[in-house]
């Protein structure tokens, strides 16, 4: 069950401040949160990233104010009008980003700096497959491992979504229900196969994944939008070129303040200059949260969806 329900205003505890929220951001994860499969205690508000204006603050929180404006990525509470959050884990936002491209830009942005930039680091001479090109991390990685110099090869389901994948800066583009993928990977690769493939999709393209890849190429798991990936033989690694599976998530790449800062600040740098270009499929009320979920889960949109509590 998702329902919107009345409940008393939260208490910031020593280390938190109290955010009206403005905006927060609809993510795949938010549906794990509410199917269980990432086990969380409930009931309890849904949303991890969002954006806002501090109303209140703990007596040790020293950094912020009332009043300043922030954006996070990894706290619950985002579907509300108000949300108690842990200080260390806001960010301050500069005056040149709006609330709404902050919580269109922190999580995805993020994540896809931290697979271009870290986990399979990119550039000049690489050729990635980016799974879902013209979803929101898709669209963000797109023009990130474009913007490094790689040669981007992407799937999409639809002329529409082929259209924006391009745009954000696809070299190449799949449409998957159409053609078989790994196939045409390996056509546009002269057989070679790619360095990287970026895969939120998980069950559905997990085995074209792997065929996909160059000796010791690296399969980089970050989502499961169509479902759990089964339990995997290490021995398939072997068979496919001695290659490399790992399952990342934003949490381990924004672990202490200097790193989440370093990366959102990065992030929201690009986004002031024009270098990252962010998209919103759509806007809905808060009362709406169960439409964006099923929106989001149908695999239907493209680009960022957004909660406005305010209205």
């Amino acid at each position: 069950m998702l329902r919107l329900v009345e409940l008393p205003d939260p208490v910031p505890g020593a280390t938190d401040a109290l955010v009206r929220v403005t905006a927060a951001g609809v993510n795949f994860i938010d549906v794990y949160h509410r199917t269980g499969r990432y086990p969380v205690a409930l009931p309890f508000t849904p949303g991890q990233e969002g954006a806002g204006v501090v109303v209140a603050v703990g007596a040790d929180v020293k950094d912020l104010r009332q009043g300043d404006r922030v954006g996070w990525a990894d706290g619950f509470g985002g579907y509300a009008e108000l949300a108690a959050l842990p200080a260390e884990r806001l960010v301050p936002l500069p005056d040149a980003v709006t609330d709404r491209d902050a919580a269109t830009a922190l999580l995805q942005g993020m994540t896809a700096h931290y697979l271009s930039h870290d986990t399979c680091p990119v550039g000049p001479g690489d050729t990635v497959l980016i799974h879902a090109g013209a979803g929101g991390v898709g669209l963000l990685l797109t023009q990130i491992a474009n913007r490094r110099g790689a040669r981007v090869v992407t799937t999409v389901s639809t002329p529409e979504k082929e259209t924006l994948s391009r745009s954000a800066g696809a070299d190449d583009v799949i449409r998957y229900v159409e053609t078989d993928f790994p196939a045409e990977v390996r056509r546009l690769t002269g057989g070679a196969g790619v360095r990287v493939v970026y895969d939120s999709v998980g069950r559905t393209t997990f085995d074209g994944s792997l065929r996909c890849l160059a000796p010791r190429g690296m399969l980089v798991l970050f989502g499961g939008s169509s479902g759990a990936v089964p339990p995997v033989d290490p021995m398939e690694l072997s068979r496919h070129g001695s290659v490399f599976l790992t399952r990342p998530t934003l949490r381990h790449y924004v672990a202490d303040r200097p790193a989440l800062l370093r990366r959102a600040d990065e992030v929201l740098t690009w986004v002031t200059a024009g270098i990252l270009r962010l998209r919103v499929h759509a806007t809905y009320p808060l009362a709406e949260a169960a439409r964006a979920q099923r929106d989001i889960e149908a695999r239907a949109t493209a680009g960022k969806l957004l909660l406005l509590p305010a209205g």
